[in-house]
C-alpha cells in the first residue's frame, strides 16, 4: 500500500454522496499527470486515516486531501489545492487564498450540509484505469 501512495495526494471522500462521487469523476478527468489516489471515508483505510489524526469517524462531511508524510487539508484548503495541483486554468483558482478560512470553510459548509439534497446517489463505474487510483472505496 506504502508503494503505491508514495508521492499521491489522496482524496478522501464520502463514498455515499451524489456530489462527492461527481467531483471524484471530475478529479479522475483532469488528473492527467496521475498525482490522485481516491479512498471513500467510510472504507477502513479512510476510517484509519481519520482515527490516526483524532477526527469523526461517523460523519463524512468533509473532504480530505492527504499527501502522506507531508500534509492533510480539510474542506475549502483542500478543494483549492486539489485545483492548485492539477494546474493549467485550475491554478487561478489560487485567487480564491485571499478569501479568510472562516468564510470560505462556512460556504464549503453550507454546501455540505446541503449536498444529499443537491445530487441524486447515483452508482459510478470507473473505467478499469480509474480503478487503479482508488485504494478503497
Amino acid at each position: 500500500m506504502e508503494e503505491k501512495c508514495m508521492g499521491k495526494h489522496i482524496v478522501f471522500f464520502d463514498g455515499d454522496c451524489g456530489v462527492c462521487n461527481f467531483w471524484v469523476q471530475w478529479i479522475l478527468k483532469r488528473d492527467h499527470n496521475n498525482r490522485f489516489l481516491f479512498a471513500s471515508l467510510q472504507s477502513d483505510f479512510g476510517q484509519t486515516f481519520l482515527s490516526e489524526r483524532k477526527l469523526n469517524t461517523e460523519v463524512f462531511n468533509t473532504l480530505y486531501l492527504w499527501k502522506p508524510n507531508h500534509y492533510y487539508l480539510e474542506k475549502s484548503n483542500a478543494v483549492l489545492q486539489i485545483a492548485n495541483i492539477l494546474g493549467g486554468i485550475y491554478k487561478l483558482s489560487a485567487i480564491g487564498k485571499i478569501i479568510p478560512r472562516f468564510f470560505s470553510d462556512t460556504i464549503y459548509d453550507l454546501v455540505s450540509k446541503n449536498r444529499m439534497k443537491l445530487a441524486n446517489q447515483k452508482c459510478y463505474l470507473p473505467t478499469p484505469d480509474e480503478r487503479k487510483k482508488f485504494i478503497e472505496v
